[in-house]
């Protein structure tokens, strides 16, 4: 790995745990294993850095997302993929997070790849959902839109949830009742 790539990976992590007031150059560089010459070698700055760590942080959540949203299956199949996969729950979403940082979101270069990220997220699972709508998969009175903001709600007010009680269960909780309702949203079959 490269020192750049160790650099960014370093911040990433420390962002997720600390935030951005609470990782500094020094952190950084301890955790990366390089030294002051190699940072502002590769980066101009703290700023320039945490950019780069939150927009690979960014193509990591979209990729791990897409290979769920892409599978083969049902729109129904291929959000309960995504809602069930493997996470650190009790860590809370790298992207997430970020919301709640107060530097991230005052400055505009950092707050957009948040901010896109999530606006990706949310239309995506509104053309799945909108496929599940057109083929019969779910009834046609689910609303696409409400319905993806409230997948997105879910997993990252689980998070939180989660975080507060110290416990996973919170989280799986919510997951597991937003499959219920849109499990209800299927339409009825008759029996054979």
């Amino acid at each position: 790995m490269s020192t750049a790539d160790r650099l960014i990976e370093s911040t990433q992590d420390l962002l997720w745990e600390r935030g951005y007031v609470g990782t500094s150059p020094k952190a950084i560089q301890q955790r990366a294993g390089a030294g002051q010459g190699s940072m502002y070698h590769h980066f101009s700055g703290k700023p320039d850095l945490a950019l780069a760590a939150i927009r690979r942080a960014a193509e990591q959540m979209r990729a791990t997302a897409e290979a769920c949203f892409s599978a083969p299956g049902t729109a129904y199949d291929r959000i309960r993929a995504y809602l069930l996969r493997e996470r650190e729950v009790l860590r809370g979403c790298p992207i997430g997070r970020l919301t709640m940082d107060p530097d991230i979101i005052a400055d505009p270069a950092l707050r957009e790849p948040v901010t896109e990220t999530l606006d990706w997220l949310r239309a995506r699972l509104t053309q799945i959902v909108a496929e599940g709508v057109e083929r019969g998969e779910f009834d046609a009175g689910l609303d696409p839109e409400r319905t993806a903001a409230s997948v997105v709600a879910t997993i990252q007010g689980g998070y939180v949830v989660a975080r507060a009680a110290g416990s996973t269960a919170p989280f799986d909780a919510a997951v597991q009742g937003l499959l219920d309702l849109l499990a209800t949203r299927a339409p009825r079959r008759p029996a054979p």
